[in-house]
């Protein structure tokens, strides 16, 4: 593989996790060699990739300019992108709000955020929803009725808290990698990817969130991942 760019980042077309780090790497201007493995063939479990991510999920990176280092998890890669190499800290914050920045990180990787295929999927709500309503081959209603609730839930609280914020952001008054973090998922949501949000009048009922929402997605560099995002679909 050629390194002519700093980073390998392992993802897949659709899966949501390797298109947040993407945003973070185009946010701070950093070159990156997307690679996408295909699912269905296993290539996540495959020695190519396990080689360097023992867990067989996606992302994973190698930046080429830190003596090939390995890093996997994708908030985990969040942290360590701006800590190496956000010396302006234009995605990131200082003294006690890091923790805050910190709690909304976990909130996402925990609450939100998961891998979309039964292949690789994790167990957050986001991704019990769509793996019980789209992919179980059993229908159970009481599973679809529990996460369609869950993944509302979460939207309830991000939004009770951006109804708060005078910056209209996360954490402190600009865009962070917490900010960041939601993307992906909150876009699949909104488009009608995760079925828990079907018929879900979203501006309406989540208005706070809603706007943070666009206003993330207007972003250049989010913009520029969004529209080879959709290229790709």
């Amino acid at each position: 593989m050629s390194h002519g760019k700093q980073f390998t980042l392992y993802m897949h077309t659709t899966g949501p996790n390797g298109w947040f780090v993407a945003f973070a790497l185009e946010e701070l201007g950093l070159t990156y060699e997307p690679v996408y493995l295909n699912f269905q063939k296993g290539e996540q479990k495959a020695p190519a990739h396990t080689q360097y991510n023992p867990n067989g999920r996606i992302p994973t990176i190698i930046d080429h300019h830190n003596g090939d280092f390995v890093l996997w998890e994708s908030c985990a890669i969040l942290l360590y992108l701006v800590d190496k190499y956000d010396t302006e800290k234009r995605l990131t914050v200082t003294d006690d709000k890091k923790y805050t920045l910190f709690q909304w990180l976990f909130f996402q990787a925990s609450g939100q955020g998961c891998v979309l295929f039964q292949v690789a999927f994790e167990i957050p709500y986001f991704g019990q929803a769509f793996w019980f309503m789209k992919w179980h081959s059993e229908k159970i209603p009481g599973a679809v009725e529990r996460y369609q609730k869950e993944t509302l839930r979460v939207f309830g609280v991000l939004d009770g808290v951006l109804a708060k914020s005078p910056s209209g952001y996360l954490v402190g008054d600009k865009v962070t990698i917490a900010d960041l973090a939601f993307v992906s998922w909150n876009r699949a949501a909104v488009t009608g990817m995760v079925p828990a949000m079907e018929g879900v009048d979203v501006e309406k009922q989540f208005p706070a969130f809603y706007a943070w929402y666009q206003k993330v997605n207007a972003r250049p560099a989010v913009k520029k991942v969004l529209d080879l995002y959709d290229q790709l679909q």
